[in-house]
């Protein structure tokens, strides 16, 4: 299904007490919050942990089965969209960043590695991983319910907790592993590209942000994704106008405007390069 315009939803759709943060069980989500069911772009993270259930859920396209225990990540800004059967079991949690860096500091959602890697968006659990996660979820839902004296601080607390098993999850690393200067670098070329991939499309910009060289950028991106700032940039330009092409009805022109691109026929020309077909054509392979 197609959309003029693409709903963008905060937390604050749940109308919780605090318009940041969200927990709640997945029986009959959809009858509570059917949003959720139509493609999506949010601009808070998601953490959708099932036990049991049936369904999909489908992020910039890609299905997921909810078929047995998984914890699936949504980044803000993915198309998201989910379809699960009434009687499913599990927790979905919603945060905004600003909610957990109240008590972390800032970027400090980007230190858990599975959110900077071209990653899959989900993993499975073992037997003993899932009853954890229903464990630690079922408390947190609990408190969140409860709604006493410090509530958000334990929120935060066991947010923290569940970013942290989830990064183990993703990346296990050895105990003794320390992030170092040029990861960090990385983090935030990452952050200030999302900001600004519409209106700034070369490496000069975010290296001069960085206060580091082009070439340094590159050598740290080359290293750590295996390949160049520019051709970050270009992915993350082509995925955006993917993500309009399928899930939107404006026309190729209206997109190539909304990227701030010179003109059409270069928006076109950059969309093939990348991608291999045109604009039009990858719509139509996608309808």
């Amino acid at each position: 299904m197609k959309f003029s315009n693409i709903a963008d939803l905060s937390a604050g759709m749940f109308k919780a007490d605090n318009d940041l943060f969200w927990i709640g069980s997945l029986e009959c989500i959809l009858e509570k919050y059917p949003l959720l069911e139509q493609p999506h772009r949010q601009t808070f993270y998601t953490l959708l942990c099932v036990e049991n259930a049936q369904g999909t859920a489908v992020i910039d396209g890609v299905a997921i089965r909810l078929d047995r225990p998984k914890v699936i990540y949504v980044k803000p800004g993915s198309i998201f969209s989910i379809d699960i059967n009434r009687a499913a079991s599990g927790i979905m949690i919603f945060f905004e960043e600003d909610f957990f860096s109240l008590r972390y500091n800032n970027n400090a959602l980007f230190h858990f590695s599975f959110m900077n890697k071209e990653s899959s968006n989900y993993v499975r659990l073992g037997e003993n991983k899932a009853f954890e996660w229903k464990m630690l979820c079922g408390f947190m839902l609990q408190e969140f319910n409860d709604q006493h004296k410090g509530v958000e601080s334990v929120l935060r607390s066991f947010l923290n907790i569940l970013l942290c098993k989830l990064d183990r999850q993703f990346n296990p690393v050895t105990p003794n592993e320390k992030k170092n200067n040029k990861e960090e670098k990385l983090r935030q070329f990452q952050l200030l590209l999302d900001e600004h991939f519409r209106k700034h499309k070369t490496p000069s910009f975010y290296a001069e942000q960085l206060n580091i060289t082009t070439n340094y950028m590159n050598k740290i991106c080359r290293q750590y994704r295996g390949i160049s700032s520019g051709a970050l940039i270009r992915k993350r330009i082509t995925i955006e106008a993917q993500r309009l092409l399928h899930y939107s009805v404006r026309t190729v022109a209206e997109i190539a405007k909304d990227l701030e691109f010179e003109s059409v026929s270069y928006f076109i020309t950059f969309f093939k390069k990348n991608t291999g077909v045109t604009p039009e054509n990858f719509r139509k392979s996608h309808q």
